[in-house]
């Protein structure tokens, strides 16, 4: 029984230690929760005023621009935005798994919805190519036989726009070019730190009805920038009735791109929220469940160290009775 009870306390220290590990692990992502949010959040505002932007110029139909352009889907890209490191609960597993089961459906997702309720219908075989957007993004694409085209490792912690300036450029080319007839992104919506909702939203290209819904899926703006929001809606002016200098194609050209970025890094702000709001959760589940085995281990050390005792005791009293 004291070897058991030795075998118990060497349990009780390695648990303790795991426990000051994940208790750090959960104060770190906490810290960087409340600046990945609060980044997100900030964002949100500038995020739907631009996309309010897109909404309203993908109503023009003359001329016809390169982003605007629908084409039935030979072959589709998709971003997909995941984590660098592990320990983040259920985070990957929940987008992987959205994003798997929207891309086996190709009629589906591969399709363009129109304003009046008609689709154009892609070809019967759609090939996925895949930009993935953290490491563990590889190990999906190998999972499920996608065709991993790149691979961005090494963004920040604290993305700013700069650093997917390098995507949003590859992403716009290639869709000018013709070589992929649709982009979507792949990313965590964030809630609030208790829930993070795995979403799948098309970028290129630009289409009203996936604006709208885009649109709709905003949430969790400050009551100040929901009242600029509202007097701006009051005031809108159709967009036929300005004069643009130099010109319509000329400013499209221009801004258009950007506000593809801003869609891009939205969701990038949004999938770094959730990571570490599901990584501190996932931290203090962990710390909690350190707590339970702590007290059950010390449970089982002490009834040990008393059937120790007990035993010694019956000896000494067995040994005192013989030499009697």
């Amino acid at each position: 029984m004291a070897v058991n009870a030795k075998a118990i306390k060497r349990r009780i220290r390695s648990v303790g230690n795991t426990k000051k590990i994940t208790k750090a692990m959960e104060m770190i992502s906490a810290v960087k929760m409340r600046k990945a949010v609060d980044s997100a959040l900030n964002t949100r505002m500038y995020a739907r005023l631009a996309q309010e932007l897109l909404d309203h110029l993908a109503h023009i139909d003359e001329p016809n621009f390169p982003l605007f352009e629908m084409r039935p889907v030979k072959k589709l890209l998709a971003v997909v935005i995941s984590s660098n490191k592990g320990l983040c609960g259920s985070f990957n597993s929940n987008i992987f798994k959205k994003t798997r089961n929207l891309l086996n459906d190709t009629k589906n997702i591969a399709k363009h919805r129109l304003k009046g309720g008609e689709d154009i219908m892609p070809e019967d075989s759609v090939q996925i190519d895949i930009i993935g957007i953290g490491k563990r993004t590889v190990g999906f694409a190998k999972r499920n036989n996608y065709n991993l085209i790149s691979l961005y490792d090494k963004l920040d912690e604290k993305p700013g726009i700069d650093d997917i300036m390098p995507i949003a450029k590859t992403i716009i080319d290639s869709y000018k070019s013709k070589k992929y007839d649709k982009v979507v992104v792949a990313f965590t919506d964030f809630k609030s730190s208790l829930f993070q909702e795995p979403k799948l939203r098309q970028i290129l290209p630009l289409s009203q009805v996936d604006l709208e819904k885009m649109l709709a899926d905003i949430g969790g703006l400050k009551k100040k920038d929901e009242e600029i929001i509202e007097k701006q809606k009051e005031e809108i002016v159709e967009i036929e009735n300005y004069l643009f200098e130099p010109g319509l194609e000329e400013i499209i050209e221009t801004v258009v791109p950007r506000l593809v970025q801003v869609q891009l890094y939205q969701a990038l702000l949004e999938s770094t929220a959730s990571e570490h709001s599901a990584r501190m959760l996932a931290m203090k589940n962990a710390s909690s469940a350190a707590n339970d085995m702590i007290k059950d281990l010390n449970l089982y050390y002490n009834k040990a160290r008393q059937a120790g005792i007990t035993q010694e005791i019956a000896e000494i009293a067995g040994g005192a009775a013989a030499l009697e």
